[in-house]
């Protein structure tokens, strides 16, 4: 039996769009482990109670179920041994990383961009994400991306650290990328899937970066529906 993701989706099945779903997709191919994508929706917490958890992804490897980007990644090095290697037997040197995207990237992009995901959910989760999302940032979210485009430029400013490090190698792995990629790739996949909004301009380093994250494993990334 194949290895089975569970991922975030909305009314299409084939448009997964959550940064920590694609974390672990990309961490699966570059182990070379092909896998069977689960679709699962925000309100369908149910479906993941052999988890023990209510978020995805998770990851079901024969008996053994794993919850969480993170710890899942964990277990691809522990499992896997033989295939590359996402975290080089040092976990602890990508909590910095996982810190910066978590509380810098991600929350930008997200007030660049939740507007444009609820006309890609189904009726059932609709209702939650604008009211769970409403509450988070305590205004309409048309109001949180209202002027997005004069706000790119304090965006990508903040990208600085990230920009520095890639202007040197190809990678934030090296020569070649590892699980830190993986962490800040899969914020910017969210965006690609479901907004039309230019995060990058073309001449950054960042954006040569991401075309490079998006040609790997034969172009899964670029393929995904956007």
């Amino acid at each position: 039996m194949p290895l089975q993701l569970y991922e975030l989706c909305g009314k299409d099945p084939q448009r997964v769009f959550s940064p920590f779903c694609w974390r672990s997709r990309m961490a699966l191919a570059q182990k070379g482990l092909e896998f069977e994508s689960v679709p699962w929706r925000f309100t369908e917490t149910q479906r993941l109670a052999f988890a023990g958890h209510d978020k995805v992804p998770v990851l079901v490897d024969g008996d053994r179920v794993v919850p969480d980007s993170w710890a899942i990644a964990q277990y691809l090095d522990e499992a896997y041994p033989a295939a590359p290697s996402l975290l080089h037997g040092r976990p602890s040197a990508y909590r910095f990383i996982a810190a910066w995207n978590d509380s810098v990237v991600q929350p930008g992009i997200g007030r660049l961009i939740v507007s444009d995901i609820p006309p890609l959910l189904d009726e059932a989760a609709l209702g939650y994400f604008v009211a769970s999302r409403e509450k988070r940032y305590g205004m309409p979210l048309a109001q949180v991306t209202a002027d997005r485009e004069a706000r790119l430029p304090a965006f990508r400013a903040a990208l600085q650290p990230l920009r520095l490090t890639l202007a040197a190698q190809p990678f934030l792995g090296g020569e070649a990328p590892d699980y830190a990629d993986l962490i800040v790739f899969g914020s910017f996949m969210w965006a690609r899937c479901v907004s039309r909004l230019a995060l990058l301009e073309a001449d950054d380093a960042v954006h040569a970066w991401r075309e490079r994250m998006l040609d790997l494993h034969g172009g899964l990334a670029r393929r995904a529906p956007c």
